[in-house]
């Protein structure tokens, strides 16, 4: 897969090493020179450019980009970069980083961006899932807002535990993607009974959270 990055500071460098040892080809973008640190990302192509000019994007060759991440410190910067991705060059998936929570009503397809990935809210919401039993906690925003990933943590009073996944009567559009159970990671089938403790992971659509709730949730 090619992934251009818009970006090639700490947030943009980490991202394209993590990609490349993935075996990824990766495209960094960065229009300013001190910023340009080969070295550090040696497996990279490094353009140096202003990702926000449509003639640079087009001879850096985004066009050939599976993936468009946008990864500057800079909101405005973002959303122009992924609405030139998806509207000019047609760039099957574009991610955006959200620097300002104010602004992450912006991130949305009609600025081009399939997933807005928001600092602040992701740290919250880790916070949240560590020291949350029984409540549900978002995630993630997928596909612009259509659905969520989200995770509940049984508690001992929750109904469901002990029963296995086929016999859990979950909401319509929500699906069990993995459950954490102490230091595995379980792909649930069928037969997989839910154990106090565990952590489930949903995506769902927003509507139907409260739903989800209110089966798996500890009663309040």
């Amino acid at each position: 897969m090619r992934v251009a990055i818009a970006g090639a500071g700490a947030v943009g460098r980490s991202i394209a090493a993590e990609l490349l040892d993935n075996g990824h080809a990766v495209m960094l973008i960065e229009r300013d020179i001190p910023k340009v640190r080969r070295n550090n990302v040696p497996g990279a192509e490094w353009v140096l450019a202003d990702a926000c000019e449509l003639a640079s994007l087009e001879e850096a060759g985004m066009q050939r980009c599976d993936v468009v991440i946008a990864a500057t410190g800079d909101d405005k910067v973002n959303l122009v970069v992924s609405l030139l991705a998806k509207t000019e060059f047609a760039v099957n998936r574009v991610v955006a980083r959200v620097n300002d929570p104010r602004n992450e009503w912006l991130f949305t397809e009609a600025w081009g961006v399939d997933v807005a990935v928001s600092t602040p809210r992701v740290l919250a919401a880790l916070v949240e899932e560590a020291v949350s039993v029984g409540d549900l906690v978002r995630l993630m925003t997928l596909r612009q807002g259509q659905a969520n990933l989200v995770e509940i943590t049984l508690g001992t009073d929750a109904g469901q535990a002990g029963q296995a996944v086929r016999d859990v009567p979950l909401p319509r559009d929500v699906a069990l993607v993995a459950i954490l159970r102490g230091s595995r990671v379980i792909v649930p089938t069928p037969d997989d009974p839910l154990e106090v403790g565990d952590e489930l992971l949903f995506v769902a659509k927003q509507e139907v959270e409260g739903d989800l709730r209110d089966l798996l949730g500890s009663p309040h």
